[in-house]
């Protein structure tokens, strides 16, 4: 491609720190000058955000009167899937394109629903957790368990939202004998690994059900007391998506019942959790701090992507455009 214009100035409002296995930046600070902030508060956006040309953000919100007060805005790159955190109509009025960053993640939260479902059926980390302290040393037999051991094979898992996750976590699930069922927003035909079947009919079959669904106001606390009671005893009830697609009062309450074996959830409706969040005191719910997207080669195929959408963009052929 032909080298960015001159005043090319890239600012990544978000990259969340050095965790566990840093990735590098180069592939997007290479294209242009580029300011990097680990973490930008709404009060500051305006003022980290006032040179840019190419403006990135994870989780920062970018609402209508901020995108107004950049004039020399002409791109915005949402490193993420999502991009509800940006005003995409006003964007698009202002002849900006907004961009995502799809398919990264799919392997990567397909199998951390499968890690969720297999502690739950499994419980491993918390037998592990029970012999370093001392436990099967202390105890008569020579072996012990402190929950029912659940198998997989010739149970039926229900996929809410089939598109590439959705499709994904099916596929393992054919590996394990699982039965699968699938609702999403448009008919599919059989694709030989899951079965279509309309929601309530897939919450009534299912012995785990696991959400894949974008969030939109059709979808917000689609899972909600009705459904729950709809299910059948004993099952377990898996959110690798958006926290909000579930009533988290009615997931407290159908566990504490004990009418669910169990909830494995990486996403809550607000993150970080408030401290009186129902489902952080509720028995037989795993809950892991929104991970599964991140494992070290989603993260490096992340910032590769959005490196791509943005020489795409200066190329004058922009990629993955939400607002075209």
């Amino acid at each position: 491609m032909s080298a960015p214009p001159h005043d090319a100035r890239i600012v990544i409002l978000d990259t969340l720190g050095d965790y566990p296995a840093p990735f590098s930046w180069e592939p997007i600070s290479d294209i242009a000058p580029c300011d990097k902030h680990e973490r930008t508060p709404p009060d500051q956006t305006l003022a980290r955000a006032a040179n840019a040309t190419i403006l990135l953000t994870n989780k920062t919100p970018l609402p209508a009167e901020v995108i107004g007060a950049l004039p020399r805005l002409s791109y915005i790159g949402v490193l993420a899937t999502g991009y509800n955190v940006v005003d995409v109509a006003a964007a698009r009025a202002r002849g900006i394109p907004v961009t995502n960053v799809p398919e990264y993640g799919t392997d990567s939260v397909a199998q951390a629903t499968f890690a969720l479902l297999l502690e739950l059926t499994n419980r491993v980390g918390h037998h592990a957790e029970a012999v370093r302290k001392g436990r099967w040393c202390e105890w008569p037999d020579f072996c012990f368990w402190d929950y029912p051991l659940i198998e997989l094979a010739g149970r039926t898992l229900g996929v809410v939202g089939y598109g590439r996750i959705g499709r994904a976590v099916a596929r393992i699930a054919g590996a394990f004998g699982m039965r699968v069922l699938a609702s999403a927003r448009a008919p599919r035909s059989h694709d030989g690994i899951a079965a279509p079947a309309d929601i309530d009919t897939l919450f009534r079959e299912s012995e785990a059900v696991s959400l894949h669904c974008p969030l939109t106001p059709e979808t917000r606390q689609l899972v909600n007391a009705h459904r729950l009671a709809g299910m059948k005893p004993g099952s377990y009830l898996i959110n690798t998506g958006r926290g909000a697609l579930i009533d988290e009062t009615a997931l407290a309450e159908a566990l504490e019942s004990g009418r669910l074996a169990g909830a494995g959830l990486d996403v809550l409706a607000t993150e970080p959790p408030r401290p009186d969040n129902p489902l952080l005191r509720a028995p037989n719910c795993i809950i892991t701090p929104h991970v599964a997207w991140a494992t070290v080669q989603a993260r490096g195929r992340l910032v590769d992507i959005a490196a791509a959408n943005i020489r795409a963009f200066l190329s004058g052929a922009p990629q993955n455009v939400v607002n075209a």
